[in-house]
């Protein structure tokens, strides 16, 4: 052999011993684009319902699925708003994936969502659906408001976090008022 191909072969073995460094992302990227019909840089879209907008979605990089109606989202961040437009919360995760047809979205990765007044969520997994108005888990999450924190498995609410639903909830710091007290 010669003595570059020796050298190759003995960077190749050594990179090998190496450990597995993870998934290839630019392959990733390529394989995502080259099956899409669409590949857009720094989407942005508003989520209506009757005319009223609900929702600012933003994504630095969406793969768009005509046959399917889907789009998988990049670095999203979604602005949620009431129905006289004032903002109420803002969501940002890692991913995601918006189905079209029905406004659905499930954002996945570093969920983190802050309310307007200051209180957050943070979660692995949250779904939106645009017909309901509503976002839910079935994922861990915990949700601060200013000295109270609680946890739970599992929720449902509406996008500004005023009316939530939750199970196996267990907190600190503080009282919550009950429906109906």
């Amino acid at each position: 052999m010669k003595s570059g191909t020796v050298a190759l072969l003995s960077f190749a073995l050594a990179a090998a011993a190496c450990g597995d460094p993870g998934p290839d992302r630019i392959q990733q990227v390529q394989e995502l684009a080259d099956s899409a019909d669409q590949m857009l840089i720094t989407m942005r879209t508003s989520l209506t319902n009757l005319g009223v907008r609900q929702a600012d979605l933003r994504a630095d990089t969406a793969f768009l699925y005509e046959n399917s109606g889907r789009a998988d989202l990049k670095k999203i961040t979604i602005h949620f708003f009431n129905p006289t437009g004032t903002e109420t919360s803002v969501l940002t995760a890692d991913t995601g994936t918006y189905f079209i047809r029905t406004g659905q979205m499930e954002a996945r990765g570093n969920v983190f969502v802050r309310r307007s007044d200051g209180a957050t969520l943070t979660t692995s997994v949250l779904k939106y659906d645009q017909a309901l108005n509503q976002v839910s888990t079935d994922q861990a999450y915990t949700f601060v408001e200013g000295a109270r924190q609680a946890q739970g498995q599992g929720f449902v609410s509406d996008p500004s976090f005023s009316n939530i639903r939750t199970q196996r909830l267990r907190g600190t710091g503080g009282g919550f008022t009950l429906p109906g007290q």
